[in-house]
């Protein structure tokens, strides 16, 4: 539920915004508010962290399931790292790149459905773990279930709406005040278009729902990777992994960085670390900070 329904749901206004910054030309607000995203969303785990004050959040939210989610991010990330160093390519202005995020995520998906049912790794329990269960609802309870879907639905589509209008707030915003459409993009319209994440991983965190806070940040992250492949379907000039800057580069990078620290922290599972967040938290909170300091500097 957090990986996919969640986390594609809360993700929504972001795909909106870049696909509008696309579509009028603004290749390097599309990816950058794309990559950006991933960052953002990935130190929103730390205030998460911060907020399950009982032991390290990544050693509580032990799951499977996230272990492959953080894995499958970092495939997803690879690809246009490839992209943006291959030289220009196009059929009919697409990046073969693009169709290969979409066939990679769908196929992921796959796999992480399989590794709900049938896994075949097991976290090491112990009394900080957060050992939840779900029940199927009897029949009674089918018709209050369409009201909620209903209503998820209904929210899904206005944070989509926001989205739309994110974008071109931020395409003026750039086009006003002279900055940079990496920093509006990579900054701005990222963090804006990725509180839906944060809301719902600090509200998952107070009702305990610990794998639920942790999937749907890193679920989020998985689905953001579409945004380039629609950013570049709706960027006409070209591929629009040809008229990116170092900085959407940089930003790559970092998101990569950033997932490999919080998978490697997710199999260590550190109970209690520094300020006892964890110490993969504070590397991630550093690399965050930092990369914005970095672009910023720029």
């Amino acid at each position: 539920m957090g990986a996919v329904f969640i986390g594609a749901s809360t993700s929504l206004s972001g795909i909106t915004a870049s696909v509008t910054a696309a579509s009028q030309g603004h290749a390097e607000l599309a990816v950058s508010n794309a990559l950006g995203g991933i960052a953002a969303q990935t130190f929103f785990l730390v205030v998460a962290d911060m907020v399950y004050r009982k032991a390290n959040l990544e050693h509580a939210a032990a799951s499977a399931e996230n272990l492959m989610m953080a894995a499958f991010l970092i495939v997803l990330l690879s690809i246009p790292l490839a992209a943006f160093a291959m030289p220009d390519f196009a059929v009919y202005a697409i990046h073969p790149a693009s169709f290969a995020i979409v066939g990679t995520y769908i196929f992921g998906i796959y796999v992480l459905s399989r590794t709900h049912k049938m896994p075949m790794w097991f976290p090491k329990r112990t009394r900080d773990t957060r050992v939840e269960s779900y029940q199927r609802p009897n029949k009674r309870k089918h018709s209050f279930l369409g009201v909620l879907w209903i209503k998820f639905l209904l929210y899904s589509a206005i944070v989509a709406v926001s989205g739309w209008a994110l974008g071109h707030a931020g395409i003026a915003i750039a086009g006003t005040t002279g900055l940079s459409e990496s920093i509006v993009g990579g900054v701005l319209v990222a963090v804006s278009t990725s509180l839906p994440e944060l809301v719902i991983a600090v509200t998952a965190v107070r009702m305990r729902s610990l794998t639920l806070a942790v999937g749907d940040i890193i679920g989020g992250n998985t689905f953001d990777t579409l945004f380039i492949s629609v950013s570049d379907i709706s960027y006409r000039q070209g591929s629009i992994y040809s008229d990116i800057t170092r900085n959407e580069l940089f930003w790559l990078a970092m998101t990569i960085l950033m997932t490999g620290v919080l998978l490697m922290g997710l199999i260590h599972r550190e109970r209690h670390g520094i300020a006892n967040i964890g110490l993969e938290s504070f590397i991630v909170m550093v690399c965050y900070i930092g990369g914005l300091a970095l672009l910023a500097y720029q």
